[in-house]
């Protein structure tokens, strides 16, 4: 491990030593909410695994099966340990991402007529499909919007919310769109009211300490590539023991089942996380997750996030002091604008010198030039979007009925709303980005995009959300 001293990890150090390969390339990458990347010893762990033994299929006895699942239990404690979780209260449930840990929960959470989902606005959509579920069972899914420059949760209309029947409260831990950290003491406050709370963490736990003992979820979504880049398909849902004891899958699967007969139309569960686990592992790519683990906690994740709120409040100091020669700013950022309660994740628009939104895919086609790896679009986030574009319910209905209507594309669908661009430029920053990162990209809006009218020939179509 390269560290400088008692001080912490030197972070630039360990940016040449395990993820210099950005500089081979000649890559800002600034996508880390999108991916995280790998450090160099994890790709060589999994290279050195696979080739110093043999791994079956976990669903065996013979020595290559018992091998896998002894690494695969192991990867299963490691977690619980990484968030401080009681094993007797929580399991971890082994999922393809944190999408795959939001389905498991909404297909099987017990909706009823008469439940209630409850949901911020500002939720990815894998979240946001869980209205789906409640919606087929009777049950009512209601919305909670943002409020102020910051896009926060109204806190009033969430208690508000809560105090009316039982059922599910759904949201983030973290914005995916803006990077604002919404509080964890929501989950006590909902619990208080008779509901289930499932804590999406995806783009939470990257650069965030989050200890099961002194908050405690009945479910956490997350995903691992998220986190260190490696493996991707392999994400998990935290739950607490007794909570999934009250999810009824509405099928089973391979590996789940205990017993089951084809001809007598009966199966029965099994009793412990495999009960949820379908088909066979991912157990090559599984043990990955432990490597993964403790390389970042060998850093320290309270030591990740100082740097990475560092280097945003640079980013956003940077962003601020971007100006036309007018003295108009080039720059509109959506969230808060410092690092309060706010995570490494900035969601911004370029202006020209009129004060008009450059269209995000002018932003996406320049920075790919330049090799500057950002994201544009609404990053699976429509709701926070339509807050940071001040886009109300009803001229967003209205727009979607005429368009629909007319058989229009998605830009009538957004000159419909008043919108110049289809979405957002997002700059993320995560364990290996340095100030020299941040700097290459505000640079490179500064020659680029100063005092240059926008040019929208030739724009590849809208990538969906």
């Amino acid at each position: 491990m390269v560290v400088a001293d008692v001080l912490g990890p030197d972070f630039d150090a360990i940016r040449r030593k395990e993820y210099g390969y950005l500089d081979d390339e000649g890559l800002v990458y600034l996508d880390h909410t999108g991916a995280g990347l790998a450090a160099r010893r994890q790709r060589q762990a999994h290279a050195q695994r696979l080739s110093g033994a043999t791994y079956g299929n976990p669903h065996s006895e013979h020595p290559a099966s018992t091998a896998s699942t002894t690494l695969v239990e192991n990867t299963r404690r490691a977690i619980l340990d990484h968030f401080n979780a009681d094993p007797d209260r929580y399991a971890a449930v082994f999922t393809a991402n944190a999408t795959g840990a939001c389905r498991l929960v909404g297909e099987a959470y017990p909706f009823r007529r008469g439940t209630r989902l409850v949901l911020p606005i500002d939720n990815h959509n894998s979240v946001n499909g869980i209205r789906e579920y409640a919606r087929a069972r009777g049950a009512r899914t209601h919305y909670i919007g943002l409020t102020g420059a910051d896009l926060r949760l109204d806190e009033d209309a969430l208690r508000t919310a809560l105090a009316r029947r039982r059922g599910l409260f759904a949201y983030p831990a973290q914005s995916n769109f803006t990077g604002v950290r919404h509080p964890l003491d929501w989950i006590g406050v909902a619990q208080a009211h008779g509901y289930d709370v499932l804590l999406d963490a995806a783009a939470y736990t990257p650069t965030n300490v989050l200890d099961l003992r002194l908050v405690q979820p009945e479910f956490v979504a997350v995903s691992w590539y998220k986190v260190f880049g490696y493996p991707t398909g392999v994400g998990c849902l935290l739950a607490r023991r007794d909570a999934l004891a009250r999810l009824r899958r509405p099928w089973f699967a391979g590996g789940t089942i205990e017993a089951v007969s084809a001809q007598g139309g009966w199966h029965r569960m099994a009793g412990d996380e495999s009960a949820y686990e379908d088909g066979t592992l991912n157990f090559l790519a599984i043990p990955d997750v432990a490597h993964g683990l403790a390389w970042v906690d060998s850093l320290g994740m309270r030591a990740i996030h100082e740097r990475v709120a560092e280097l945003t409040a640079h980013l956003l100091a940077g962003l601020a002091e971007l100006r036309h020669h007018s003295g108009a700013p080039l720059i509109r950022v959506y969230g808060p604008d410092t690092v309060h309660a706010r995570g490494g994740t900035v969601a911004l628009n370029i202006l020209d010198a009129a004060g008009t939104v450059v269209d995000e895919r002018i932003v996406a086609r320049d920075t790919a030039a330049a090799r500057i790896c950002v994201r544009t679009g609404c990053f699976c986030n429509p709701g926070a979007g339509e807050a940071a574009f001040a886009i109300g319910r009803r001229t967003l209905r209205g727009a979607v009925l005429r368009t629909a209507a007319s058989g229009g594309t998605l830009d009538d669908y957004l000159a419909r709303l008043g919108l110049p661009s289809g979405g957002a430029v997002r700059v993320s920053l995560g364990l290996p980005s340095t100030i020299a990162d941040v700097d290459a990209f505000l640079d490179f809006v500064a020659r680029t995009y100063r005092d240059r009218p926008a040019d929208a020939r030739g724009l590849a179509p809208r990538l969906r959300c």
